[in-house]
């Protein structure tokens, strides 16, 4: 027997109910929330009556606990054998062995089964009111109109494509079949949140070949670096996105970046404008290939520790590195943290507004939710297309019950007033979250305040690329648990959050603050990167042996309450996008009339870090400062991202190092901060002199106002 989508029998076996009914029991002479109704697990776990505890027993109790999740709500073709076989030391971790599984058919294939009708993706064009909507098995009336309007359509044949994710997917993993994609492979993606986007992601996982998902705001070159280093021969794009009223050229930067990326054979091409792009002999147009496919696509089977996709993040170092995530782990990690962090329910519509090329969209508005069987929206636009009403405004006209932002967003929008938020009926609204850096407390107010009319929690929710999901938050709690504004909280289920002093000693007393580290393994975290394990063992087990460093640093509450307060290395999270100043500086290093740089981060009201460049100019170059800024301000553009530009380029004779040749970047943030009795001691440097330079430069090119 052959079930719709190409799944026989045996890759549905267990199918996770997800309907909870709000039970509450008397505990101690409080009600509280009935915890086996809360998470059916529960039942099994011996002296678990509340959620605290269950907490405690998911650290405590580890394998019993991840064993329990996995076997109930992922759909196995055959069960794992082994929990866990991690050694954190040895950069060892891996999960659920002996099992396989397909995560296109987690995904789509057991709710094609049991909710057809029900909308798996709402995409939020950036056009305001043009939402198209698409369920897991079929489609309405109105999509199709939207179809004939937005996508180069050949012939009416054509809309039957677009019938269903389920559809889409099978048709996409079969076409890259066709062209030699193969088990193992690794496709690269450099798509805006669309849905050919998510069923091009989910056509790889269902033939077993990984994904490279690449933000659509990256440069040619940045691209070029990410596509070389996963060695893809297969490219899907656009031919142009929309974004914020404006067409961008996703097609030419794509041709642009094939030239440097020898290993590329074909490059699928989408229609998101029905402008017209050159086509090389490399290109296909993407529906008239997909067209071409049988809507049946045997799903492959993999084994839990296969890789699921790649995802590239700045380091401290110049060079970008590709986190790999494999997936039964990170599929289970990321569907339970979205069901308790936001307290999912069926028919929920949950909004999360962060790009798809980020680990933010891909845990949260692709695997999470649909893991989940969830109605998940896509937001293609801004937060202030056509005017800084639009969130809310998609809010009301979708109904989302959970939304999920940026803290950038928020601070932005905030500055607008309280009448383009009061403006629309957000009473749909159940949890507010926050992503992507530490939320600031007159933003969480707001946010809490104007946004949820305070009666909503916001969950400010920590957690990194390399996590794979939200590891600290402030839900789930007990119902009546307090949440701080601004903080993250309390760590998620198996998660074990410690904090290091300078000397690798961990501290144990509360009201403390230090280099934050997770005691042990989760099943949704980074494996390696990409080609070099060693620099994984190096950046996340080496500096603290046993524990997985995390390179933020964390303040621990009298009441044991994590607050993350930044990063420890020299990284820069700029509008929640993680930049390291070294490969700002390999790019401004790249002028002929620069000598050396230095980068740092201060703190910006609106993007919450800004990016500060000091120059220092060869000797013979007579430049006038205005013209060089812009020279260097763009090459950052075109070889990164337009938000890797330096907000500020001071350029200066010299460099303040010591006498070993190390550049004192500490010295650089105070003079920015104008601490400058936070300085400390001086007398260690090669030439203290340039130190009074600079702050003087500094003051003649911000005045008084500090940035």
């Amino acid at each position: 027997m052959r079930l719709p989508g190409g799944c026989s029998p045996k890759c549905v076996i267990t199918i996770f109910s997800r309907r909870v009914l709000r039970s509450y029991v008397p505990v101690q002479g409080r009600w509280r929330c009935n915890v086996a109704a809360f998470m059916p697990e529960a039942a099994g776990f011996d002296g678990v009556s509340t959620r605290t505890a269950l907490q405690d027993y998911s650290v405590s109790n580890s394998e019993s606990f991840w064993a329990a999740v996995a076997r109930q709500r992922l759909s196995w073709i055959k069960p794992f054998t082994t929990v866990q076989d991690c050694d954190l030391s040895q950069g060892r971790i891996k999960w659920f062995e002996g099992g396989k599984l397909n995560v296109s058919v987690n995904c789509l294939d057991r709710h094609v089964h049991t909710c057809p009708e029900r909308v798996a993706l709402i995409w939020e064009r950036d056009e305001p009111g043009s939402e198209v909507k698409i369920t897991y098995r079929s489609v309405g009336l109105d999509y199709v109109y939207v179809c004939l309007s937005s996508f180069v359509i050949l012939s009416m044949s054509l809309i039957s494509f677009h019938s269903h994710l389920l559809e889409m997917t099978c048709r996409l993993g079969n076409m890259l079949r066709r062209y030699g994609v193969q088990k193992g492979d690794c496709v690269t993606i450099y798509m805006p949140p669309c849905p050919l986007a998510v069923a091009s992601m989910l056509a790889c996982a269902r033939i077993g070949a990984a994904h490279n998902v690449v933000f659509a705001g990256f440069s040619a070159e940045a691209l070029a670096e990410r596509i070389r280093d996963a060695k893809s021969s297969t490219v899907i794009t656009v031919n142009q996105g929309v974004r914020g009223g404006k067409i961008i050229k996703l097609k030419k930067t794509v041709d642009k970046a094939v030239e440097n990326c020898p290993s590329v054979q074909q490059v699928f091409v989408a229609a998101r404008t029905d402008n017209p792009v050159t086509m090389t002999p490399k290109d296909f147009a993407l529906e008239e290939e997909m067209m071409k496919e049988d809507v049946v696509c045997e799903p492959a089977v993999m084994d839990s520790e296969d890789v699921l996709f790649l995802l590239y993040t700045s380091g401290s170092t110049g060079k970008p590195k590709g986190l790999v995530h494999t997936q039964a782990g990170y599929l289970l990690y990321a569907a339970l943290t979205h069901r308790y962090v936001f307290n999912y329910h069926d028919g929920d519509v949950f909004g999360c507004v962060a790009d798809i090329g980020w680990i933010t969209g891909h845990s949260y508005s692709v695997y999470g939710p649909l893991a989940n069987g969830a109605t998940t929206v896509l937001f293609e636009s801004t937060p202030i297309y056509p005017n800084p009403g639009r969130y809310w405004e998609v809010v009301q006209r979708l109904k989302i019950n959970q939304f999920y932002g940026a803290p950038t967003a928020i601070r932005l929008l905030l500055k607008y007033g309280d009448e383009w938020v009061q403006k629309y009926d957000r009473s749909t609204l159940k949890t507010l979250g926050s992503v992507g850096e530490p939320i600031n407390t007159e933003a969480w107010e707001w946010y809490h305040r104007v946004v949820g009319d305070r009666r909503i929690p916001v969950v400010d929710t920590w957690w990194q690329t390399e996590t794979g999901g939200i590891c600290i938050t402030p839900r789930p709690s007990e119902p009546d648990a307090e949440i701080v504004p601004g903080m993250a909280m309390r760590p998620f289920f198996g998660i074990k959050p410690v904090l290091m002093d300078s000397e690798g000693k961990v501290l144990t007393s509360n009201n403390t603050s230090g280099a934050l580290c997770i005691a042990q393994p989760w099943p949704g975290m980074a494996r390696t990167i990409h080609n070099n394990h060693q620099r994984f063992i190096e950046t996340y087990c080496q500096p603290h042996p046993g524990y997985f460093f995390t390179g933020d640093g964390a303040y621990r509450s009298k009441e044991g309450y994590y607050q993350i307060t930044g990063r420890l290395d020299d990284v820069i999270n700029v509008s929640g996008h993680r930049i390291g100043t070294a490969e700002i500086e390999d790019v401004v290093n790249l002028c002929s009339a620069v000598a050396e740089s230095a980068v740092i981060g201060y703190a910006h009201d609106i993007k919450g870090e800004g990016v500060y460049a000091f120059v220092v100019l060869k000797k013979e170059v007579n430049t006038q400062s205005a013209d060089l800024s812009k020279q260097l301000n763009d090459t950052v553009s075109m070889k990164i991202a337009k938000y890797a530009c330096p907000d500020y380029i001071q350029f200066v004779k010299r460099l303040p190092k010591t006498r070993s040749g190390k550049i004192m970047r500490r010295v650089l943030r105070k003079v920015v901060e104008r601490d400058l009795n936070g300085l400390g001691d001086l007398s260690t440097l090669d030439d203290p002199a340039a130190v009074q330079e600079i702050i003087q430069g500094h003051l003649e090119l911000c005045g008084d106002e500090q940035p």
